[in-house]
C-alpha cells in the first residue's frame, strides 16, 4: 500500500539542471577550463559534487577543499537560480492532490542543503515535506540507498510502502537498491538512459493519485 511519495529535487521538483550547467561554466572557467554540455550530461547531472568536482578537476576532490570548493559553486548557482525558480509542469498541482489525500511526502536530494531551502522554501511547501534531507544528511551518495531508508525511517513507514521520483540513473538506482517502487521524470534523460523504473513521466500534467496506487496494486 503507498504511505508516502519521495521526490528527488533537482530535475524532478524543478528542472535545475541548465543552471547548475552555467554555475559550472563559470566556476570551471575560473580554472581555465571548458567542460562540454555532452561532458555535463555524462559527469554532472545526477552526480554528487565529490564525484563531478574530482572528474573534471582530474584529482581526488574531498574534505576540506571539497566543502570549500562545493561552496563556491553552489553559491554561483543560488544566485543564479534564485530569480528562476519554477517547478515542473503539472509538480504543484500534483502535490496539492497528494496532500489533500493526506499522503506523507519528502525531498530526497543529493543537493545541499542550502539549495533545498531555496526552493522549496520558493514554493512554499516545505512545512508540507515531512522529511527534508540533503547531501549533508548522508554518508553515503546515490546509487547507495543511505537517503531513501533514511527518508523512510524519518516518515514512519516501510520501503515497500514508498515512491520515489527520479530523473537520473544513480538516484533512481537508489529508490530501486532501496526496495522502492520508482518513477522516472524524463527530464533530463531518456528512458534508455536510466534503469527500468516503474512508471515514466515527462511531466506531472496528467498524473494524478489514483494512477501511482495502481503501481501498488
Amino acid at each position: 500500500m503507498l504511505k508516502a511519495v519521495i521526490f528527488d529535487m533537482d530535475g524532478v521538483i524543478c528542472h535545475t539542471n541548465p543552471f547548475h550547467s552555467i554555475a559550472f561554466q563559470q566556476f570551471f572557467a575560473k580554472r581555465n577550463l571548458n567542460p562540454t554540455e555532452a561532458e555535463y550530461v555524462e559527469h554532472m547531472y545526477g552526480k554528487n559534487n565529490g564525484y563531478i568536482l574530482s572528474h573534471f578537476l582530474g584529482r581526488k576532490i574531498e574534505g576540506e577543499e571539497l566543502a570549500l570548493l562545493e561552496d563556491e559553486k553552489e553559491g554561483l548557482f543560488r544566485d543564479i537560480y534564485k530569480s528562476e525558480v519554477d517547478p515542473i509542469a503539472g509538480f504543484m498541482e500534483f502535490f496539492a492532490q497528494l496532500k489533500s489525500e493526506g499522503m506523507l511526502t519528502a525531498v530526497a536530494t543529493s543537493a545541499p542543503k542550502a539549495n533545498l531551502d531555496l526552493i522549496i522554501g520558493t514554493l512554499g511547501i516545505g512545512d508540507q515535506m515531512q522529511s527534508q534531507l540533503a547531501s549533508e544528511d548522508v554518508s553515503r551518495h546515490k546509487p547507495d540507498p543511505e537517503v531513501y531508508l533514511k527518508s523512510a525511517a524519518k516518515l514512519g513507514v516501510s520501503p515497500e510502502e514508498c515512491l520515489v521520483f527520479e530523473d537520473s540513473f544513480s538516484g533512481a538506482s537508489a529508490g530501486i537498491n532501496a526496495g522502492m517502487k520508482v518513477v522516472g521524470v524524463l527530464s533530463s534523460h531518456t528512458k534508455n538512459e536510466l534503469p527500468t523504473c516503474d512508471l515514466y513521466i515527462e511531466d506531472y500534467k496528467n498524473l494524478d493519485l489514483v494512477h501511482i496506487q495502481q503501481l501498488f496494486n
